[in-house]
């Protein structure tokens, strides 16, 4: 699987995704990994209909993808790799998922939330999980589509003296 994004975004599949980064990146495999979403049968097939027929959705709880798919080998079409909230792709990232570029496209607002770009808000675990990344080597950048200009998390730490 070449996993060419990695990216947080509560809505998952939508159309940013499909409309944007599937042909930016002319992705053919869409990995959801979601423990909500790997339970609940209805909702993975709502996510599975949403999706051209082309495209190969797979649909995991975050600990199951993370051990026990092979993200470095090249043998494959290219894959999105979607986590609900930062929190699961920490998660992914301590159960072995490597990757070296983490996009935040969306994260809803809720009350404790800071207002990071106008699509994200974090809680002070998800800066503290963003800042984990960083140190060990990730590029976390916060983009809705590939034609915005990237933001980059180190930068909004500055910015706005984020913890």
């Amino acid at each position: 699987m070449d996993v060419s994004l990695v990216r947080v975004d509560n809505r998952l599949i939508h159309g940013q995704i499909l409309e944007a980064w599937i042909p930016f990146i002319k992705a053919s495999c869409i990995v959801v990994a979601d423990d909500d979403v790997a339970t609940d049968f209805f909702r993975e097939s709502v996510i599975k209909m949403a999706v051209p027929s082309d495209i190969e959705v797979v649909v995991n709880s975050v600990e199951e993808f993370s051990k026990n798919h092979s993200y470095n080998e090249k043998n494959g079409g290219k894959t999105i790799v979607l986590f609900c909230d930062v929190r699961d792709a920490l998660k992914a990232y301590k159960f072995g998922f490597r990757f070296e570029k983490l996009n935040i496209g969306n994260v809803h607002s809720e009350e404790g939330r800071k207002c990071c770009t106008p699509t994200v808000y974090l809680c002070e675990s998800d800066i503290e999980g963003l800042q984990f990344l960083i140190d060990s080597g990730v590029n976390v950048e916060f983009r809705c589509v590939p034609g915005d200009k990237p933001v980059d998390f180190r930068d909004l730490i500055e910015e706005h003296m984020l913890p």
